[in-house]
C-alpha cells in the first residue's frame, strides 16, 4: 500500500475490526501515571512540599504537565535518582533530599511519593523516613505522609487516592475527639478549579461549616501580584486533622477517592459517601439535598433561583442538543457525570470511552444509560485508548466529541468538533476557571456545547446570507 491507500484503509471497518483485537500495544492512552496525581493531591494542602522519590526527568515531567494546565508553576521536587542509586537504593537520595527540601523551601509538610525506578528496585520509604529522623535530618514531629505510587500501574486518579489517604491518615491520628459540626468534602482529581469554588460558594450560601480535603483552587489559581508565592493557599494542615471529627464526608468522585472513602468508612466512625460528580440539574439537586439531610440545613432561595436560571438555559439550547449523537471520553467519574448530563438534555452519546474505568463503573454507567431512551444505542468502552476511539470516529460518526486536549486529532480527522472537558487541556486558556458542576456548571457546559454547534453552522455555511438568528 502506498501512503494515500494506508490512510484510507484506516478508516474502514475491517482495519477498526484488526484495531480492537491488540492487546499489547497502547496507542495514545487518555490517562497519565500515579506520581502526577499523587502531587496534584498533595498540592492541596497547605505549604506542602510534593516530593517525588524517583529521577529528576520524571518530576520534570509531572511539573510541567500540571504547569501547561493551569498556566500557573507548579513547585515539586525529586531524589533525582540516577544508576547509582537504582543499583544501591535510593536511601541516601531521599534522606538528603529531605533535609535539603525542609532546608530551602521551608514547608510545613512533605508528601512523599515514588516513581517507577524507586518502585522497581523496591525501596521502602518507611524504613527511609524512620531513619532520616533518627539522623536528625528532619525533625521528628515534622509531618512526612508517604505513598507507594509506581508508575507502571494503575493511573494518575489512583495517585491521587494513595496521597489523599496517606495525607488524612497522616494527620488524623490520635487526633478523634468530640464532633466538630462539619462536613468534609473530598474534590478528587478534578482539574477545574472553579468546581472547588463552586462548592465553597454552594455550602456558603447554605450556612454549613465544612473542610476541603486537597483544596487546590488557590494553590492553581493563584493571583498575579508581582510575587512569587511558594505555598498560595491548600487545605489547612489542621482542619485536615480535624476532619477525623467531622458529621459526614462526601466524595465528589467515586473512583478516584475509593481508598480514602475506605479509610474514613473505618476510621472516622461518620458516614463516608462516595457520589459521581453534581454535573446536571438533577445530580446538583441530589448532592444538595445530601448536604440538607446531614446538616438540617434548609435549600436558600439564591440556589433555587439559581436552579430556575439552569432549567431556563436547558429551555433555551435544548433544540441544539437533543438528538445530538455524542462520542465521550476521560477518566470515569467525569465520564458519568458527562453522560449523565446528555441524556438530561436529550443528547445522544454513542461512544463512552474510559482507560482507568472499573467493572464497577461499567454495571453503574449501564443502569444510567438503560434509564433513558436516548441511552440505548450507546456502546461503552473499558481500558481503550484514543487511536480505538479514532476507528469509531470513522466508522460510526458522531455529531461531537467530548474530552480533553488529546482527542483533537481524532476529531480533526473525523470532521467534527471537540468539546474540551477534563485533564489535560493545554491548547485552550482558562477553561479551568470555568466551573462544569452545580447549576451554573450546567449553564457553561450547555453554552459551550450549543454554541459549538452553531458555530459549526456558520463555519460551514456556503450561504453569503445565511440567517443571523438561529
Amino acid at each position: 500500500m502506498n501512503c494515500a491507500e494506508v490512510a484510507e484503509y484506516i478508516n474502514t471497518k475491517e482495519y477498526q475490526e484488526l484495531n480492537f483485537k491488540r492487546e499489547t500495544l497502547v496507542i495514545n492512552p487518555p490517562k497519565a501515571c500515579q506520581p502526577l496525581g499523587a502531587i496534584f493531591c498533595a498540592s492541596g494542602f497547605e505549604g506542602t512540599l510534593p516530593f517525588v522519590h524517583g529521577s529528576q526527568g520524571c518530576v520534570a515531567y509531572f511539573r510541567n504537565n500540571l504547569s501547561r494546565h493551569f498556566r500557573e508553576p507548579f513547585s515539586a521536587v525529586s531524589t533525582s535518582m540516577t544508576e547509582d542509586a537504582a543499583v544501591f537504593g535510593g536511601m541516601n537520595n531521599l534522606i538528603e533530599g529531605l533535609q535539603n527540601g525542609f532546608t530551602l523551601y521551608k514547608p510545613k509538610m512533605i508528601a512523599i511519593s515514588t516513581s517507577c525506578m524507586a518502585e522497581v528496585i523496591g525501596d521502602d520509604l518507611n524504613s527511609f523516613v524512620i531513619k532520616a529522623r533518627e539522623l536528625g535530618t528532619i525533625p521528628k514531629d515534622f509531618p512526612i505522609p508517604f505513598a507507594h505510587t509506581p508508575s507502571f500501574v494503575g493511573s494518575h486518579i489512583n495517585g491521587y487516592d494513595n496521597m489523599l489517604k496517606a495525607i488524612i491518615a497522616h494527620l488524623t491520628q490520635g487526633k478523634k475527639e468530640k464532633k466538630n459540626g462539619k462536613i468534609n468534602i473530598i474534590p478528587g482529581f478534578d482539574p477545574h478549579v472553579a468546581n472547588i469554588r463552586e462548592i465553597k460558594r454552594m455550602l456558603n450560601l447554605m450556612g454549613v461549616e465544612y473542610i476541603i480535603l486537597s483544596d487546590s483552587s488557590d494553590v492553581l489559581d493563584s493571583p498575579q501580584n508581582g510575587n512569587f508565592e511558594m505555598y498560595p493557599g491548600g487545605t489547612k494542615l489542621e482542619d485536615t486533622a480535624d476532619s477525623i471529627n467531622g458529621v459526614a464526608t462526601i466524595g465528589l468522585q467515586k473512583f478516584s477517592t475509593m481508598q480514602t472513602i475506605k479509610l474514613i468508612q473505618e476510621s472516622f466512625g461518620h458516614e463516608g459517601l462516595s457520589i459521581y460528580p453534581p454535573l446536571g440539574i438533577k445530580a446538583t439537586d441530589g448532592f444538595l439535598m445530601k448536604i440538607k439531610r446531614l446538616t438540617g440545613r434548609s435549600i436558600p432561595e439564591e440556589l433555587e433561583r439559581e436552579r430556575g436560571r439552569a432549567v431556563d438555559t436547558a429551555t433555551d439550547a435544548h433544540q441544539y442538543i437533543h438528538g445530538k449523537r455524542f462520542a465521550v471520553f476521560g477518566d470515569p467519574d467525569e465520564v458519568f457525570g458527562i453522560v449523565n448530563f446528555l441524556l438530561e438534555m436529550g443528547g445522544e452519546p454513542v461512544h463512552i470511552l474510559t482507560a482507568t474505568g472499573t467493572k464497577q463503573f461499567g454495571d453503574e454507567i449501564k443502569v444510567l444509560l438503560d434509564s433513558s431512551p436516548y441511552g440505548k444505542q450507546a456502546n461503552l468502552y473499558i481500558g481503550k485508548d484514543l487511536w480505538h476511539l479514532r476507528s469509531l470516529l470513522m466508522t460510526e460518526p458522531v455529531d461531537m466529541l467530548i474530552g480533553d486536549s488529546h482527542g483533537k486529532w481524532a476529531a480533526r480527522d473525523a470532521g467534527i468538533p471537540l468539546v474540551r472537558i477534563g485533564y489535560p487541556i493545554f491548547d485552550r486558556v482558562n477553561l479551568h476557571r470555568y466551573p462544569t458542576i452545580g447549576y451554573q456548571g450546567v449553564i457553561n457546559l450547555i453554552t459551550w456545547i450549543a454554541n459549538t454547534f452553531i458555530d459549526e453552522v456558520d463555519r460551514k455555511s456556503d450561504d453569503a446570507h445565511f440567517e443571523l438568528l438561529r
